[in-house]
């Protein structure tokens, strides 16, 4: 399993249109996606147009090359892509431990 996390910093004074369009992509697009396992997304509190999205993969080739490689990636960032203040910073992770 693979762990996407997605550091996203968005355009001050549109974190209720961003909140739905993370959610109607996620819905629509991300979560029909090959190797897709799930996901969760965070929103700072300290900083409310910070967002910490995390995406579950069966493999690394499932996002980097199954999805990103794909139409399904231009129709994602349409969708979330005008609220970005900067290009998020995207990094992938393995589970070392966790609690029980």
């Amino acid at each position: 399993m693979i762990l996407e996390l997605a550091d996203i910093r968005i355009q001050p004074g549109k974190q209720a249109e961003f909140d739905a369009a993370i959610q109607r992509g996620l819905d629509r697009v991300i979560s029909r996606a090959t190797g897709f396992r799930g996901y969760k997304v965070n929103k700072g509190v300290e900083s409310p147009e910070r967002y910490l999205l995390t995406i579950f993969w069966e493999t690394l080739e499932n996002h980097t090359v199954d999805f990103r490689q794909s139409p399904a990636f231009q129709e994602w960032r349409a969708m979330v892509g005008p609220y970005f203040a900067v290009p998020p910073t995207v990094e992938h992770f393995t589970l070392l431990t966790k609690s029980r």
